[in-house]
């Protein structure tokens, strides 16, 4: 049999009757185009988290207070809540440890803050002015934090462009607006860029900035602590070193002797990196996983039809063979049919997941991405779902006895 009939016996035998192959071709469709959709969201938020994090900074570590500890079957507690750093430690690690850049000790927490006729609950830093570069914090309008500014604990606040919209009208010019934080009135000096954050409790757009000195006299209370301090590097290839000095150091400083009892955490953007894309990894395949069981369940559908159509078909194969045609003429057919099916409706499948997940994304609803890898994975899985389902009805078919099925009524 020569590739031409090939061709026309397989797109005659699926014309035979439409219907029939347009559904069982739609099972594939439905597995397809849902692989491409829910991977593309997982890519998409792997992506997005990605970026978030490369947006807080640049070579970034950061110093937590407190010791990550499990109680019991593994609830961990204790990071960030305890009080172990202090400005000390941080003004230790600026002069003592070498591949240092910059840093930013920082004193957190969240206040309602009011403006004329609004307000809103957000979280606002007590920083110094280093912290614009630590955590790469650009300033669309006005000015940054500046040292005359922590020095003389001045009651000024940088807003971030979701706080700005939450408290102030349209078009009307923040900077020098008057804000009260725990009933305490604060000049808003300037406004910082955008950094695409899409909302939650770490939306890095809705955030307020004051003065470090301000914050622990008026707002905490407190002189002696900090809730975390940034730490930048001076290039990404020193990060592990100054990791590793900075835990030497603060080891020593606060007389711990066995480094699993540390009263902190000192963390680098590669492991948080790491660990984010470690969960939407794991997110990604258990959406893949989900979507391929309508795969299985199309597969089984062709395997049905194969089947079906090698019954209705057993005079004609018994007629072909006795005309000479041999088993594996019959084989290569039937197997021809089922991987044409399932290959065109791959091809729709992966048009549909694609149009779909650019609609998501053209809609702002969530953020997907489509790889190459992922669109040729799917036309693989389609044809080998083809080849694995059709096997067994085209090897069926192939092993009829031509006089028995010459008989078949």
């Amino acid at each position: 049999m020569t590739t031409q009939d090939l061709i026309h016996e397989t797109f005659s035998a699926l014309t035979a009757n439409k219907i029939r192959t347009a559904l069982t071709m739609l099972g594939i469709v439905i597995g397809i185009s849902s692989v491409i959709i829910l991977v593309s969201i997982g890519q998409g938020a792997q992506s997005s988290i990605q970026s978030s994090i490369q947006a807080i900074g640049s070579n970034l570590i950061i110093i937590f207070p407190g010791a990550e500890r499990s109680f019991g079957y593994g609830a961990s507690g204790g990071r960030g809540a305890a009080q172990t750093l202090t400005p000390a430690d941080a003004d230790a690690i600026s002069s003592e440890v070498s591949g240092v850049s910059a840093v930013a000790p920082e004193l957190d927490g969240r206040y309602q803050i009011t403006a004329p006729g609004t307000n809103t609950n957000t979280q606002v830093i007590g920083t110094v002015p280093a912290y614009s570069t630590v955590r790469n914090v650009q300033v669309s309008d006005g000015d940054f934090i500046s040292e005359s500014d922590v020095s003389n604990m001045s009651k000024v606040a940088v807003i971030g462009p979701t706080t700005a919209s939450d408290l102030f009208a349209s078009g009307t010019e923040p900077v020098g607006q008057t804000i009260r934080i725990k009933g305490l009135q604060f000049t808003i000096v300037g406004v910082s860029k955008s950094k695409g954050s899409t909302g939650g409790p770490g939306n890095q757009d809705d955030i307020i900035y004051v003065p470090l000195s301000t914050a622990q006299l008026f707002l905490t209370g407190s002189t002696k602590y900090l809730s975390s301090v940034s730490v930048s590097a001076t290039d990404q290839s020193a990060m592990t070193q100054v990791q590793n000095d900075i835990t030497s150091l603060l080891l020593s400083r606060h007389k711990i002797s066995d480094p699993t009892k540390a009263d902190f955490n000192v963390l680098n953007q590669a492991d948080i990196v790491s660990a984010a894309s470690s969960v939407t990894g794991t997110f990604t395949w258990l959406l893949g996983a989900v979507a391929g069981i309508s795969l299985l369940v199309g597969g089984i559908g062709i395997m049905n039809m194969m089947l079906t159509t090698v019954t209705e078909r057993t005079r004609e194969i018994g007629l072909r063979k006795a005309i000479g045609a041999k088993a594996a003429d019959i084989n290569i057919q039937f197997l021809s049919e089922a991987v044409a099916l399932t290959v065109i409706g791959g091809g729709i499948g992966v048009t549909i997941g694609w149009l779909v997940a650019y609609t998501i994304t053209s809609l702002g609803v969530l953020e997907t991405t489509i790889s190459g890898s992922s669109i040729l994975l799917a036309f693989g899985v389609s044809a080998g779902i083809g080849i694995v389902f059709g096997y067994y009805p085209a090897r069926r078919a192939s092993k009829l006895n031509p006089i028995e099925a010459l008989r078949y009524e």
